[in-house]
């Protein structure tokens, strides 16, 4: 069955769920993550699949571990889409609406190190600076985990320092829950992101390439 929107059911069961994070609600209401969240969302990244590549769903089911927050369900639903491995496409439903981004959302300490290698150095540097700048000035958010000092080693005047300072980026845009997110532009309006995302996903993939630290 192909991509004919969200449907109402699917913010609402997310409300509820932002209110009663519990084992009893969500398995009271599962029919409605199943019916009105997972099963759309496996057909949008379907619909995009044939362009951008296959879509890896994320569990509902938080990690909690090593977490303070022992709430045991995630308030979203995302989806991922690898480029290389770590660097891709995100798509993301919640109670606020819709969510897009492309970018490496962490990244290993050798990630960081070229990462910030190749921002340092000017013929590398300052194309990711114009990317930036234009995904910003398009009204896209950049986004990351960033120091709030500057690295070692870096200079207070460097021209560049706030790109420095990530430890991850990604550009975004959320959209609110308007009309034709229960239609099939949902596709068109990802399409439209994800495309746009491209140039910064591309500079990191040639500077930051995955990982090559063994896993744990």
């Amino acid at each position: 069955m192909g991509f004919t929107g969200f449907p109402d059911e699917a913010f609402v069961f997310y409300e509820g769920l932002e209110a009663d994070n519990s084992k009893t609600y969500f398995t009271r209401h599962k029919h409605f993550y199943d019916d009105a969240v997972r099963a759309p969302m496996v057909a949008l990244t379907d619909a995009l699949a044939g362009e951008f590549g296959e879509a890896q769903l994320f569990r509902p089911y938080r990690d909690v571990r090593f977490s303070k927050d022992k709430s045991p369900y995630k308030t979203h639903q995302g989806a991922f889409v690898d480029f290389v491995p770590g660097i891709g496409l995100y798509v993301q439903l919640d109670a606020s609406g819709l969510y897009t981004a492309g970018g490496v959302y962490t990244q290993a300490s050798d990630q960081v190190a070229r990462f910030r290698a190749a921002v340092d150095e000017d013929i590398s540097g300052k194309p990711l600076e114009s990317i930036v700048d234009a995904l910003r000035a398009a009204g896209y958010s950049i986004d990351g985990d960033r120091l709030k000092t500057r690295p070692r080693g870096v200079p207070e005047g460097h021209p560049r320092l706030d790109l420095l300072r990530h430890r991850s980026l990604y550009a975004g845009r959320r959209f609110d829950p308007e009309p034709w997110i229960h239609t099939p532009e949902v596709i068109d309006r990802v399409r439209q992101t994800w495309r746009a995302y491209a140039p910064l996903l591309d500079w990191l993939s040639t500077h930051v390439r995955a990982s090559e630290l063994p896993r744990r």
